[in-house]
């Protein structure tokens, strides 16, 4: 009996996953346990299992589209089941039937059928209806789709879908209220002139279609003033467009999110730097078997930072609108700059680790960040966040906090700073620091009070090793 496979919850703060790559055709045999396609999380890159063995009967999504979890995203049965029934009940996107000789999806005969981007919607038909009619029969329509279509007021619907057996779904609504054929993830992502029909089924338009329609200006046209009202402006040279997806979309949720719904405020200082680099240079020196020849400038920040912060449990917080959460432990989050984006993974009981311990565990999270195969839930839970910019030079910055946590410490580069000494003018190296608060939750005293103790454990470490 066929049945369908549920997108697993790849932790606990995974509410959608993008499918980078099917493992599977349909038609294909799966057995439990075995891969049946790649999806990206906001967080990480990982494969997903089969729960339930057989025929690949039906590919509810396609690749580039963005999955919730906890929805079926397969149907797995015996070749040759009939599944139309199921088909009608959930969101399928795309590929149900078997893969012809030169490797592309045979389009059912009901979906095949072109249309025209105007005449496709019906004007008979109420957006609340449960099926569309075509030459071919009745055909179904998702409750995505139909959901669109009532909450948009959408006075028809279109007369055949781009689903398996041209089912209507939610992009065939979306394109009929844009007045255009529906569009694949990948066309979306480039951009640019989009024609009236596609190749695809059901008249989709693919990657390949986009830039046929005509792009010449009209003879005599003038260029729209920049500032114009609903100017369009043309970029000369080659562009490239892509789509904001995965980390990038969470990225920037979170940022806008964050300096939306917060009062942040950032202090500025700076701390001698010369007994950070001592310690360093002894260690990279100290014998292997001690663990600590690896131990970074970055570690001996968090390190010191890791034992300052029980001494202000205001500053190891989250702030929740009505509620201040202060914390025992020390759960600190730290930056990780990955070829997929920016990543903040947190370091569990940071105030309870040796400094050894620290720098291992601290490399361990980063290498799985940058591999992309580091465990969702290493993601959350953190108290307080370090992010260091003093690698690339910077000598100040905004760190944005990293809601709902009420505080970040921004580490800056080395500097050679003048100094008053009883001989005269001399030069010190030191290290900058920006500490940004919620000062929703944090005043600027309590803020400013530990970044001076902080810098000064980072002038005397043998002070931040004794607490």
């Amino acid at each position: 009996m066929a049945q369908e496979i549920v997108m697993p919850k790849l932790g606990n703060t995974v509410e959608s996953v993008i499918i980078v790559e099917w493992r599977k055709d349909v038609g294909d045999s799966i057995t439990i346990g075995e891969a049946i396609c790649e999806v990206e999380t906001d967080k990480a890159t990982v494969e997903v299992e089969a729960e339930v063995g057989g025929t690949l009967l039906a590919r509810l999504f396609e690749a580039d589209d963005d999955v919730p979890v906890l929805v079926p995203f397969a149907i797995v049965g015996e070749a040759g089941e009939d599944i139309s029934g199921m088909l009608t009940s959930g969101e399928p996107a795309a590929d149900t039937s078997p893969v012809s000789a030169e490797g592309a999806p045979a389009a059912p005969a009901a979906a095949a059928a072109s249309l025209e981007p105007a005449a496709a919607v019906r004007q008979d038909a109420p957006a609340s209806g449960i099926s569309a009619v075509t030459g071919g029969g009745p055909v179904g329509i998702s409750p995505r789709a139909r959901t669109l279509a009532a909450s948009s007021g959408l006075q028809g619907l279109p007369a055949a879908g781009t689903g398996p057996g041209g089912r209507i779904i939610e992009r065939d609504i979306q394109a009929a209220l844009e007045g255009r054929s529906p569009l694949t993830p990948a066309a979306q992502s480039l951009g640019g002139s989009v024609p009236g029909q596609g190749s695809g089924i059901g008249g989709r338009v693919l990657a390949e279609n986009m830039g046929q329609a005509s792009t010449a200006p009209a003879a005599g046209a003038v260029p729209v003033p920049i500032g114009a009202p609903s100017a369009v402006l043309e970029f000369p040279g080659p562009v490239e467009s892509f789509p904001v997806k995965g980390i990038r979309k969470l990225v920037a949720q979170r940022m806008h999110a964050s300096l939306a719904e917060t009062a942040q405020l950032t202090l500025n200082t700076s701390a001698p730097a010369g007994s950070l680099l001592s310690w360093r240079a002894r260690y990279k020196t100290s014998p292997e078997e001690f663990g600590l020849s690896k131990v970074s400038i970055n570690d001996l920040v968090m390190f010191t930072a890791a034992r300052l912060l029980p001494r202000y449990p205001g500053m190891n917080a989250t702030y929740h609108g009505t509620e201040i959460k202060q914390f025992r432990h020390v759960h600190m989050g730290f930056a990780v700059d990955t070829p997929r984006g920016l990543m903040v993974p947190v370091l569990r009981f940071a105030d309870q680790l040796s400094l050894s311990q620290l720098s291992a565990e601290t490399r361990r999270l980063a290498a799985a960040c940058r591999d992309g195969n580091i465990n969702p839930d290493e993601f959350s839970g953190g108290t307080f966040t370090i992010t260091n910019l003093g690698f690339f030079g910077i000598e100040s910055f905004t760190p944005v906090l990293n809601t709902p946590e009420v505080a970040i410490l921004g580490v800056n580069t080395i500097v050679n700073s003048p100094i008053e000494t009883p001989e005269g003018i001399g030069i010190e190296k030191r290290m900058g620091l920006s500490l940004t608060i919620n000062h929703q939750a944090v005043d600027g005293a309590p803020g400013a009070r530990f970044l001076k103790d902080m810098g000064t454990l980072l002038a005397n470490l043998e002070y931040a090793v004794a607490l």
